[in-house]
Parts: structure tokens; sequence; C-alpha cells
């Protein structure tokens, strides 16, 4: 089944950043723009008032009740017509006094403006030129008249500049959106580079059978590599425990087939006994293992619940029906809970009591969880029989080890007690009873 992706990790990097890129620029070009745009129109309007103030300071009354100025204004474009730059000045029932620059044209100031501080504003009434004036209110001494300043200028100049000033802000901030972007791709490309290590090492165990991850990598990245290293951990000791479980049945079955084979070349007459004997022999190991084998799989879910002391109740009934001979005796933490499928907890207790029925003196004791505060809950199988020398203690876990070969076995028990208990993450020991003085199992399983 193809895997369904959900885009590309460095497209979406990508779009962010240019999505960011554009967005800031866009923002700081506009502050930058109407920074600069405020600061030009400021100079502009400074280089108006300055005119302004000259002529006031200059400003008297004639005889006849008109302005004149005492001394020439030093600015010669107020000379030139058409020169862009203009005065005017007005008041009510006086001739209005203007500049030889407007030649034959006359401002049409705002009326409305009667403020003794300067006052700017933009006019269009040329048709072929913008202008900006800055208009304000004085009243001259000898006259009763308020008169009106102008000065206007043309805006040709300041909208000049400003075009020219916005124009490199558009080039300026397009070279560096395009340079932030490209740092932005070799940014994701560098960032995303341990991915792509992470991708070249799995090719490598996958075709070179190498079995970790151990390239170095960022740190970010680290705990995926770990996980992945644990996963690959995990993989290869399912693998190991198929190929162990695996030999475990074949050694099962091996011991059945010769017997079935030795009797068949003899003719032996009891053949249709020994064939039902060794099948039935054969069908306990087959579903011995298959219950090994759910076990690996029903360990993956990782919410198994059993309660010791009722599998070791249903097992000791079991043995007490197999073996009535034997005395057993089952106490400890009733409450006690494993993190194990109750048909394995089962299969573990049923091995492990039984072959104390069957190999001990004739008791036996169960004992559940007598350390409730280790972080494993114990369970101990106790007998009265001769046994297991320490040296033998390890051996004895093996597939098919057996020290008593006149009693029917298979020689499976202990290991594969051994093998279901470590599938769950357990462990089993053997050491040596001391109530009793035969041998002591110890079976140590996480608690739920």
């Amino acid at each position: 089944m193809e895997t369904r992706n959900t885009g590309s990790i460095a497209r979406r990097m990508m779009i962010i950043a240019a999505v960011w890129i554009v967005v800031l620029l866009a923002i700081g070009g506009f502050a930058l723009d109407r920074a600069l745009t405020q600061l030009l129109s400021q100079q502009f309007d400074e280089q108006l008032e300055l005119p302004l103030t000259a002529m006031i300071s200059s400003a008297e009354i004639d005889p006849y009740g008109d302005v004149w100025f005492n001394r020439p204004l030093a600015d010669q474009r107020f000379l030139e017509p058409n020169s862009g730059f203009y005065y005017q000045i007005n008041g009510n029932g006086a001739v209005n006094y203007f500049s030889r620059s407007l030649w034959d044209r006359t401002l049409a100031i705002d009326e409305n403006v009667d403020a003794e501080n300067p006052v700017f504003y933009d006019s269009d009434q040329f048709p072929d030129e913008s202008l900006r004036l800055v208009q304000r209110t004085v009243q001259i001494p000898g006259s009763d008249t308020r008169w009106q300043f102008v000065v206007a200028g043309s805006r040709e100049e300041l909208d000049s500049q400003l075009n020219s000033i916005r124009a490199l802000l558009g080039w300026s901030f397009a070279v560096l959106g395009v340079g932030l972007f490209l740092m932005a791709v070799a940014q994701t490309w560098y960032g995303l580079s341990p991915l792509r290590r992470i991708r070249r090492a799995i090719a490598s165990i996958r075709q070179a059978g190498s079995n970790r991850v151990t390239e170095p990598l960022p740190l970010e990245v680290q705990p995926m590599v770990q996980e992945l290293n644990a996963l690959l951990d995990h993989s290869q000791k399912q693998a190991e425990e198929a190929r162990t479980h695996a030999g475990n049945l074949a050694h099962a079955l091996k011991t059945p087939l010769t017997v079935l084979n030795n009797a068949a070349r003899a003719h032996d007459p009891g053949l249709d006994d020994i064939v039902l004997r060794e099948a039935a022999s054969m069908q306990r190991q087959v579903d011995h293992h298959l219950a090994r084998a759910r076990a690996v799989g029903r360990r993956a879910s990782g919410h198994s619940r059993s309660v010791v002391m009722d599998s070791a109740s249903a097992v000791e009934r079991a043995v007490r029906t197999l073996y009535p001979e034997v005395r057993l005796d089952v106490a400890g933490n009733s409450a006690a809970a494993v993190s194990l499928e109750r048909q394995d907890l089962d299969e573990l207790l049923g091995n492990l009591i039984e072959n104390a029925a069957k190999y001990g003196g004739g008791s036996v004791f169960v004992t559940v969880d007598p350390r409730p505060v280790d972080p494993l809950c114990a369970i101990w199988i106790e007998d009265d029989g001769t046994g297991i020398p320490e040296e033998k203690r390890v051996s004895i876990f093996e597939r098919g080890a057996r020290l008593d070969t006149e009693k029917p076995g298979t020689g499976l028990g202990l290991a594969i007690v051994r093998d279901v208990a470590g599938i769950y993450g357990g462990e089993v020991s053997l050491g040596e009873s001391e109530d009793l003085g035969g041998l002591l199992v110890e079976l140590r399983l996480p608690r739920a």
C-alpha cells in the first residue's frame, strides 16, 4: 500500500519564509517611505517658511496704506517669471502685492485660513504645476488690515525626489527580498540535510546489512535517531526471537518424528499406539509454540493485565488433578497484577509449578509478590526435591536440556518460561529454597 504524504517540509518552510519576507519588507518599506516622505516634506516646508519669515520681517506700510518691502528679498527666483517659486500678500480692501515670478497669474489662497502661525497645504490651481503653499496672517504696525502672507513653491522637485527615493527603495527591497529568499532556500537545504543523511543511513541498513544509524547528527534529530535505533533493535530482537522459536519447535518435533520413522521402518506392531502418542506430543508442542508466538504479538499492545493469584489458583487446581499426592500451597499478595496476558501467565506458572510437582519431593510452595516494593513482581516456586546444582543453573535453560531423563518431558519447559518472560520484559532465575531445601525458581514480571 502506497504511503500518503502531506507535502514537502522544504516547500512549506520556503513558502513560510517567502510570505514573511514579503510581509516584513512591505511593512518596512511602507514605514521607511512614510518616514522619508515626511522628512523631505518637512525640509521643503522649511524652505518655504524661510522666505515667508524674511517677507514678514521686511514688510512695511507706505503712505498709501499698501505693503512694501524695505529691502529686496534675497531669492532671485521671485524675480524670474514662472520660476516655480512665488509669493503674494493679500489684505482686505488693499491692493494685492505679489512676486514678479507670478507674472500674470494670481495665487488663489485659502481665505478661511486666519492663523498667526504658518499653515501648509497643497494646491492644484495651476493646471501645469502642483504647488505647496505656506500661509500666515500678520498685523503690520501702522495698519489695521490683517494681511495674508503666502509663499508657494512648485512640488515638482519634491515629487521628483520622492519618486527617486521610492524607486531606489523598490529596487533595494526587491534585491533584499530575493537575497533573503535565497538565504531561506539555502538554510532550508542545509537545515534539512540531516534528514537526507538519515535517509542514506536507512538505505545503507537495507542494502549493506547495517543494524544501526551511527552517523553523528544534530541534537534536534538525535531523539528520532535514537527511536529509530530502538526500533531496529526491537526488530532484530523479534527476528532473533522468531529464530529461537523456530529452533525450539524444530527441536520439539524432531524426537517424535524420529520415533515414528524408526517404528515405521521396523514395522513395529504397536505402530498405531506410537503414532497416536507421538502425534499427541507434537500437537502439544505446536500448541505450545503457537501460544508463545501469540505472546509476541500480544506484547505489542502494552495493555495486558493479569492478577497473579487468580492464575496461580487456576494452575494449582490443574496440577492437583495431575499430581494428587503432592502438597501444594499458594500464598502471598492477592492484589498483585502483572502486565501479561492471562493465558501467557498460566503458561509460565503451569510449566514451573508442574515441574516442581513432577521433580520435587512432594511439597510445593508458591509465594506471590514477596517484596511488594520491588519494581518487578516476583513469584517464588519452591519444592523439596534434590534441586539443581549451581553450575547447571544456566545451562538448564537451553533448549532440550534435562537433568532427569527418566521422567517424560521435552526439555523445553524452562526454555519456554525464559523466552516468554523475556518477551514481556521479565526474567527467571534459579536458586535454593531455604524453607524446603530443594529448588527455588524466582519468576520476575513487570507490574501492571
